[in-house]
């Protein structure tokens, strides 16, 4: 056993140049979590087919025994529990009855049919009512062998579709924080899910280039830029230009301050805007136990509107709301300055974009966008699928299917973003002819995509149907939420260097990385900070809301992304002895093994179980399910590795176990991969 400040070159035992402490004492504590989670997950799913076939044997036993019609999707299978021999185990309680047999009689007739009918049964043992099915060792070497033989092993074939998994979508205003990360992470895996599902994917951007945030980061340059490049600041464009968006909120709130000072004449007593807040705090306080005077109700609505005006009218506020109608009408000094700082702000996400690993096929811009739409909404009166009110606005009666009235064209003919995404909807059918469009989009908009895809089936449009919002939970802070325009939030960039710092100073732990250049030791500590980032956030169910706590984000061992990476890294270690020795395993010859240990097996059975957890996670948009599955295979190979020594044992046993290593490693980097995660040969 390894200490923490230990390092080996023996290949039977690590090979590896162990990168993170933590991590090496992984195996301090197998003992007590491995065995816990392997009686959970070894047997967790068999293959399908397998599957299958005792399902049809049991309701041919029930058929064939006592003539009960018991169709085969209605057998329910669980995992045999760790202190049974078994693979799976079928209940008879609840049919013991029908059949006028004790449960623990049940179970054996049926065990004998299917140990008499069932190729894939050997053996069986039955507690009370509890049928422990045994699978034969030849079944699993056979599905061993298939999975051995198949290069695209977990991919599923070609399936004809083309989906747009569209994700990022960016405001121009701000540099990516960890809101943005989660997403980006949950788009690009999705796109390689989906891909490995048969689809044909393309990634797409919408950037969110224009409106009223964009021209506050304007103004705020305008005033206080001094024409500076970001290059003179020494920052990244999307850093530079993001200071100016906080800058303009800091400016503006102190306009409104001031507006509101000047106002407050009515108020004698009440000396400072502090005291307004206050004061208005505690009106709305009583006013939510019905309590309130009639005096202090129209103070408070007096206050509300001093807020108001001064919000309104404050210099700097009317100011951005000019560049908006300035920028709208073309004017070239304003749309050059927009078109400069965007351009700023482009080259600064490509940079993040290639640090985190996440990539597109296509970029839209709402500049180009925002337009789109107004020919639908013509066409949608005239189908009858919308209405025009008096004063010419148009909307979407949705109120026959649990919804409301949807405006979708204002009065003054402008356009409202459920226009823009109608024409961009169209638009995207027309570049790709899709058959899916995933939106990925924070579950704030699940009404807003509910009717977007109510109003294109309205519309008659082929990819209606195929219209999905993968909605996920926000990322908090432990202190509450991230506020872009105040800046509290993790900038994207910052936590990934905060990362990288964190797997260097817990490598330099360690001492000297022997055999490593100064160029592969930054890869490796990039590639450890990004699996512990990326893993972090997948793991979780996209649904759920999380709170990112920077602590534990960074811790290197349990369920996380490094430890998988480990466990490849500790397999190409193995794999590398093993070619040194001249053990023949790329190729085995599966006769020349007889029998398999438990751990064996259990190694077979995770391994087969791959191709339902891709299918499974494309079909239910959760990258989090490949996860789940890639630390679970990756404890399987551990206790088989601590229990079984691949050395350590005839020439036949060390080819087959250094053949079983090689496909979990294959397994792991594919699953991996999906997530974006990349996986070291060396750590």
């Amino acid at each position: 056993m390894l200490s923490p400040h230990q390092v080996t070159t023996n290949p039977d035992q690590n090979n590896c140049v162990l990168v993170v402490p933590l991590i090496i004492s992984l195996s301090l504590i197998f003992a007590t979590v491995v065995n816990f989670r392997c009686a959970k997950i070894q047997r967790k799913a068999l293959p399908m087919s397998l599957d299958l076939a005792i399902r049809e044997g049991i309701s041919k036993a029930f058929a064939s025994l006592y003539s009960f019609e018991l169709a085969s999707a209605e057998v329910a299978l669980q995992e045999t529990r760790k202190e049974f021999e078994g693979s799976f185990t079928f209940t008879t309680f609840q049919f013991a009855g029908r059949v006028k047999k004790r449960p623990d009689e049940l179970a054996q007739e049926l065990g004998d049919f299917l140990k008499e009918n069932v190729d894939e049964v050997e053996d069986y043992n039955v507690v009370k009512g509890f049928l422990n099915i045994v699978i034969a060792d030849s079944v699993w070497l056979k599905t061993f062998n298939s999975i051995l033989k198949d290069e695209q092993f977990g991919s599923h074939p070609s399936n004809g579709q083309t989906v747009m998994v569209e994700y990022s979508s960016p405001n121009t205003n701000k540099p990516l924080h960890l809101g943005h990360l989660r997403n980006n992470f949950l788009g690009y895996s999705i796109s390689q899910v989906l891909k490995a599902n048969g689809y044909k994917v393309v990634m797409a951007n919408l950037i969110n280039d224009r409106g009223i945030h964009i021209c506050k980061s304007m103004i705020a340059y305008l005033r206080f830029g001094g024409n500076k490049t970001p290059e003179e600041y020494g920052k990244k464009g999307d850093h530079m230009v993001g200071d100016f968006y906080v800058r303009f909120d800091q400016e503006y709130k102190s306009e409104i301050e001031e507006l509101i000072v000047e106002k407050r004449n009515e108020y004698p007593a009440l000396d400072s805007v502090e005291d307004l807040k206050a004061r208005k705090k505690e009106i709305e306080k009583k006013g939510k136990k019905n309590e309130l005077s009639a005096e202090e109700r129209e103070q408070l609505n007096a206050i509300k509107e001093l807020f108001n005006r001064a919000e309104k009218e404050a210099p700097i506020f009317l100011e951005a709301q000019d560049l908006l109608r300035k920028w709208e009408a073309g004017e070239p000094a304003v749309y050059d300055l927009w078109k400069k700082m965007n351009g700023w702000v482009y080259a600064g996400f490509e940079d993040t974009y290639k640090r985190i690993g996440v990539s597109f096929d296509k970029y839209y811009y709402e500049s180009d966008t925002y337009l789109l739409g107004k020919d639908l909404v013509m066409e949608g009166l005239e189908k009858g699928a919308f209405y025009k009110k008096e004063d010419g606005s148009v909307w979407c009666d949705l109120t026959n299917e649990g919804l409301d009235e949807k405006l979708v064209q204002r009065g003054d003919g402008t356009s409202v973003y459920m226009t823009q995404d109608m024409g961009t909807a169209d638009l995207k059918y027309k570049d790709f002819t899709l058959d899916k469009s995933i939106y990925v989009v924070g579950n704030e908009q699940d009404y807003h995509f509910d009717v977007l895809k109510r109003i294109m089936k309205r519309l008659e449009r082929p990819y209606a149907e195929g219209i999905y919002h993968m909605s996920y939970g926000m990322v908090d802070l432990p202190h509450g939420r991230m506020k872009s325009r105040e800046g509290t939030v993790v900038d994207a960039d910052d936590l990934v260097d905060e990362m990288v710092q964190t797997a260097k100073q817990r490598t330099d732990e360690l001492g000297k990385i022997d055999g490593f250049t100064e160029e592969q030791a930054e890869k490796l500590y990039h590639q450890l900070a990004l699996g512990a980032l990326k893993y972090f956030i997948l793991r979780v169910d996209p649904k759920k809301r999380m709170v990112f706590n920077p602590e534990e984000s960074v811790d290197f061992q349990g369920d996380t992304g490094p430890s998988i990476q480990y466990t490849f890294a500790r397999i190409s270690a193995l794999l590398r002895k093993g070619k040194e020795d001249g053990v023949a395993f790329e190729n085995i010859d599966l006769s020349a093994y007889n029998g398999l240990e438990a751990q064996e097996r259990d190694v077979i059975v995770a391994l087969s179980n791959f191709p339902k957890v891709v299918a499974d996670a494309g079909r239910n948009y959760a990258p989090s399910e490949v996860a789940s599955y890639a630390y679970d295979l990756s404890r399987v190979f551990s206790r088989f590795y601590a229990e079984l020594p691949v050395f350590k044992a005839e020439p036949e046993v060390i080819a087959f176990r250094l053949a079983l290593s090689s496909a979990v490693a294959k397994v792991i980097e594919k699953a991996m991969n999906m997530l974006g995660v990349e996986v070291p040969e060396r750590m």
